[in-house]
């Protein structure tokens, strides 16, 4: 926008005034984080009661209600404040916050409707009910949703987007004894679920074109994505994510049947928050994907379809709730609607409208989950008379309703005049441009009708009939005050809006638009005009049509009967049926056959790829063998072919299969490269060590159970398989081919400061991925105690031979030799840690030479000895190891440097001498710590499972 100021954080060190820039982005992070921090306050405040705990509750969105207010001179002025902390920058991932009108705008209603619902919430639930934990649900939510409005980058959007559809799960089944709730929670988490797959995909569409995923760099690329040939693609992924979660036709039959949620969270989710995040993200993206035919024609006839549809099938709901959720389905058509018309006033109608339906929705729910508390039904047709109970409350509902409504003099009424206005000035139909006004004329019909069903039918119409709380009577006080505020704001806006809404509305509207206002009046009275006149013949249709009500009603009743809740479950169960036979096929429960198919299928992709090469050989000459390589290579394959020979004799394949091991690891020693024969030969000793921890329970000897036929399968496989990968090696070795290898050469000691290339990358350039290794180890560990504790194997007293086992478990020899062989290994270890940043060595090698060391004091000394020396909790072991390394990380933030950025530098130390330290060495003895918890949680308690029949514990 031509004149807007941006402010970012990268600058805000050099800026003027510092103090005032720095305290706003520091209060916009905290912002986001009070939800998240807040989350344990009412559980902790439950235990002093039911108002401690809605205290605890209102805490953080009442603090960032006067953050987010401080920052209201900054927005109003067109400025954009943005928070940006480096993370993943080679992924496009970073903790990127930003802050303009439309962020402020959907912040506002978060948090201040939030702080309403929970006062709401406070008499609202039962006393039985977990108030701490409903609170918790919702304060995520709450933070989830922030996240949303508040982002910057758009895959830390994604994030946050998919945890308000976790947390709107937990709190639409808030009520999980009722399967209404279990099944409709199940439901807009599938479909909202699904929608965020299909924008995961949009958005890297966008960042892909873009370039970047930072939202002022995509916003800035709208006539490059536009001209894309990517942009139907991306456009259409995108609305999907919209179109589910703001409940848009045909998706919009989840939203009724989230209606078993508890009241105050139909009335925050489903009127200002939750549903609102889909039409959000289309003011957000406004820039850059409005602007084309097919923005406009998806965009609006989707919205003008749910429109109709929702304020059709409002009219007919019998249920207070899923009127109001059609009626919400509506409004949401009408927003979406605007936005499609692609005209500057267009979206300012829609942000106009946004704000003036969460006020009246809000109080609308609010008001019905009053008559529901108060009465025991939400039936419409038993519900009548509530004037006479419910006078304070019928009339806050009345107001609320009669803004819905459009009834002059009224928020709803402003920006529904709006709304007609620009449903006459689009010109994309053609001679069918009549269409939209027409369409939207009957919308306002219908939306006036079933508002005056709601007044009517639940306020007048009689007396009640069969009510399960008899006589109803008005609400704790403290309940009405969250709808009075609302429907005050509502009269407020309706007459006052130049001096209330105006402001807001023309900060959030320019940042949608990303440009210059269009002129516009917010006036009350327009004079006598066609929009007026659309106004009115809603108004008096709306009256006419529920006059008429009875013969409509009649014929409602004569159409077929479809519950969106059955279909949905039909079609899941279909899917997992179809899924299931699919399975069948493909799964057998054979593992030679998966092994078939995967090798199968990687030999053929692996054939073709081979097949259009002129030659196999390339240019490159080949490397000569000496004859001790060549000896070693013969020596591997008979290894290797000895071991598939006799693997049916399980301990001499274990024997052969570490001479296998060997000779890899001598390989690796023969072609430079020390690290990996250190760990090869490591791993070994590790691995057959478990290998023989395992064969111990089983027998000697594996029954012969293949067929003669899948014997030749699997010798044709693997000569075929054997011959394609040797011929796949000669293409490729032969050709010259560039290799990463050399930037990681030339940068290890400038970049990294060591001179071992092979570890600098494991804990430095490639140090997330060790992060993520070490982590999955650690968890594997853990898994596999979980499944061993508590599991004991008898021990048989003789061999399969007939043979008795010896007596003596723990040989004299072998417990001394380990005690003293325990510290010069130990020292090895150390040794090979240290020096593992600029020689051979590192922390998992160092690691795994630590657990064999300890491991064998295990098998020579027994368990019971063993821990009694050594009481290490090695799962606590692991997760610190994996803490450690993630700390190191996270410390490079401190330093205003992208995660797990690490330091060096040399150092003089007395006594010592220089020194070079690395922040890279912390992060390696993480990697040291992990591998030897989990190594020794695996083996020592795989060791444990063996007892005596007397049940002493054998090693």
């Amino acid at each position: 926008m031509p004149g807007r100021k941006r402010i970012d954080s990268a600058d805000v060190w050099r800026q003027a005034p510092t103090d005032r820039i720095r305290g706003l982005l520091m209060a916009l992070a905290l912002i986001v984080a009070l939800p998240f921090l807040g989350v344990f306050l009412p559980l902790l405040g439950e235990r002093f009661g039911r108002s401690a705990c809605a205290a605890g509750a209102a805490l953080a969105p009442m603090i960032g209600l006067v953050l987010l207010l401080s920052m209201q001179p900054e927005v109003f002025a067109g400025e954009v404040l943005r928070l940006r902390v480096t993370w993943l920058p080679e992924l496009g991932l970073n903790l990127s916050l930003r802050l303009d009108g439309l962020g402020f705008l959907f912040a506002l209603l978060i948090l201040g409707i939030g702080l309403l619902v929970i006062l709401y919430a406070r008499y609202y639930l039962a006393k039985k009910e977990p108030m701490g934990r409903f609170f918790a649900f919702l304060l995520m939510f709450m933070g989830a949703m922030l996240g949303v409005v508040l982002s910057e980058n758009l895959l830390l959007m994604l994030v946050f987007w998919e945890l308000t559809s976790l947390s709107s799960f937990l709190l639409i089944g808030f009520w999980g004894e009722r399967s209404d709730a279990r099944k409709g929670a199940r439901m807009s988490l599938a479909m909202t679920g699904g929608g965020g797959l299909a924008l995961l995909a949009g958005v890297l569409l966008l960042g892909h074109i873009a370039g970047s995923f930072e939202l002022s760099q995509v916003l800035a690329a709208g006539y490059a994505i536009r001209a894309h040939e990517l942009y139907p693609v991306a456009l259409v992924l995108v609305l999907l994510g919209v179109f589910t979660k703001s409940a848009q036709f045909p998706f919009h039959f989840w939203l009724p049947q989230a209606m078993a949620a508890p009241t105050p969270v139909s009335a925050y989710l489903h009127s200002a928050t939750m549903v609102k995040a889909g039409v959000f993200l289309l003011a957000r993206l406004y820039p850059a994907l409005a602007g084309s035919e097919w923005w406009f024609y998806l965009v609006s006839l989707t919205g003008l379809a749910t429109l109709l549809v929702g304020a059709c099938m409002a009219l007919f709901q019998h249920d207070l709730k899923g009127l109001l959720a059609y009626s919400t389905i509506s409004h949401l058509g009408l927003i979406t609607l605007l936005f499609g018309l692609d005209s500057p006033m267009a979206a300012v109608a829609a942000v106009f409208h946004i704000i003036n339906h969460a006020t009246f929705k809000a109080s609308l729910f609010m008001a019905a989950g009053i008559i529901d508390h108060e009465t025991g039904s939400r039936d419409m047709r038993r519900i009548n008379g509530m004037w006479k109970y419910l006078p304070h409350t019928a009339v806050l509902a009345m107001v609320a309703s009669s803004a819905m409504a459009g009834v002059p003099l009224l928020n709803g009424f402003l920006s529904k005049e709006m709304f007609f206005s620009e449903t006459l000035h689009q010109h994309l139909l053609g001679s069918f441009n009549w269409v939209i006004p027409a369409a939207a004329t009957l919308a306002g019909v219908f939306s006036v009708a079933y508002s005056l069903r709601f007044i009517h039918d639940v306020f007048f119409n009689g007396e009640p009939i069969n009510l399960p709380k008899f006589p109803p009577h008005e609400p704790p006080r403290y309940m009405k005050v969250p709808v009075e505020i609302l429907v005050f704001l509502c009269l407020l806006v309706g007459m006052l809006p130049g001096y209330t809404v105006a402001p807001l509305l023309a900060a959030a509207a320019s940042a949608s638009l990303g440009g210059t206002l269009p002129e516009y009046d917010l006036a009350i009275w327009h004079g006598f005009n066609l929009p007026l006149m659309m106004s009115f013949v809603a108004l008096f249709g709306g009256i006419l049509v529920y006059a008429c009500r009875q013969p409509l009603f009649r014929w409602y009743a004569g159409l077929p009967e479809v519950d969106s809740k059955l279909v949905f479950e039909r079609g899941v169960r279909s899917l997992v049926a179809g899924c299931v036979r699919l399975t069948g096929w493909l799964e057998s429960g054979s593992l030679q056959r998966y092994l078939a198919l995967l090798v199968g299928s990687g030999l053929v992709v692996v054939t073709l790829a081979l097949g259009p090469l002129p030659q196999l050989s390339g240019p490159r000459e080949l490397t000569p063998i000496d004859g001790i390589t060549a000896l070693g290579l013969v020596l591997l394959a008979l290894s290797a072919v000895t071991t598939v020979v006799f693997h049916r004799q399980r301990l001499v394949a274990l024997v052969m299969l570490s001479v296998v091991g060997l000779f890899v690891a001598l390989a690796f020693a023969r072609f430079s490269a020390p690290d990996l024969a250190l760990t090869q030969l490591s791993v070994e000793v590790v691995t057959i060590i478990l290998l023989m921890l395992a064969l111990f329970f089983l027998p000697s000897a594996t029954p012969g159970e293949s067929s003669s036929l899948r014997g030749l399968r699997d010798f044709v496989l693997a000569i075929v398989s054997g011959v394609v990968v040797a011929l796949l090696a000669f293409a490729v070795l032969s050709r010259p081919y560039d290799s990463i290898g050399a930037f990681f050469l030339e940068n290890s000691v400038p970049g990294g400061g060591g001179a071992n290339v092979v570890n600098v990358i494991l804990v430095d350039f490639r140090g997330f991925d060790t992060l993520g290794e070490i982590t999955v180890l650690a968890i594997a560990a853990v898994g596999i105690y979980a499944m061993l504790d508590g599991l004991r194997l008898f021990q048989p007293g003789e061999d399969a031979e007939g043979r008795s086992w010896a007596r003596d478990r723990h040989p004299l020899i072998l417990s001394t030799l380990s005690r003293v062989m325990l510290p010069m290994a130990l020292m090895v270890s150390v040794f090979i840690f240290l020096r593992g940043h600029n020689l051979p060595g590192g922390g998992f090698i160092a690691g795994l030479i630590t657990a064999v060391a300890l491991i064998l004091q295990y098998v020579a000394s027994g368990v019971q000895w063993t821990q009694s020396r050594l009481p290490l909790n090695y799962t606590f072991l692991a997760g610190g190891g994996v803490m450690i390394a993630g700390l190191t990380g996270v410390g490079s933030w401190l330093f205003g440097r992208p995660f797990l950025t690490s330091a060096f530098g040399h150092f003089h130390i007395p006594l010592v001498g220089d020194i070079e330290l690395a922040t890279a060495m912390l992060f390696d003895l993480g990697v040291y710590l992990t591998v030897v918890g989990a190594t020794l949680l695996i083996l020592a308690n795989l060791g444990k499972l063996t007892q005596e029949r007397a049940g002493k514990e054998v090693l």
